[in-house]
């Protein structure tokens, strides 16, 4: 049960990295696709790292970045990427994708409150 328990969320980020790229890539072969469809993919890093934490958010952010190079990049269904552009698209999702995992992951650790100061010597 202990595994089963620990492999739902790395699970559920796979069934939403499929769902993305399904969409993204509906989206693409009907031709009206954006320009820069992996930025779109920072929305569902963000809830599963408000959901799960960072491991599984890293572990869509590096899914993320194979499955839009394989099919929403030309030449499609290739992990190479053709125009340099797209592969600095690439690299500044790599980057912004980490920000928004450690940003979420901050957010959701617990505030610390301090200890409330005692008066000295019985004084105010």
């Amino acid at each position: 049960m202990r595994y089963v328990k620990g492999a739902v969320p790395f699970a559920v980020t796979l069934a939403v990295v499929a769902a993305t790229t399904a969409v993204l890539l509906y989206f693409k072969l009907a031709g009206a696709g954006p320009h820069h469809p992996i930025f779109l993919y920072l929305l569902p890093i963000a809830l599963i790292g408000f959901l799960f934490g960072s491991m599984p958010a890293t572990l869509f952010a590096i899914t993320a970045i194979f499955c839009s190079a394989f099919f929403l990049y030309d030449p499609v269904y290739s992990f190479r990427v053709s125009n340099p552009r797209e592969f600095g698209d690439l690299i500044c999702f790599m980057i912004l994708a980490l920000m928004t995992v450690k940003c979420t992951v901050e957010l959701l650790r617990p505030v610390k409150v301090p200890a409330p100061v005692s008066p000295r010597l019985g004084r105010f």
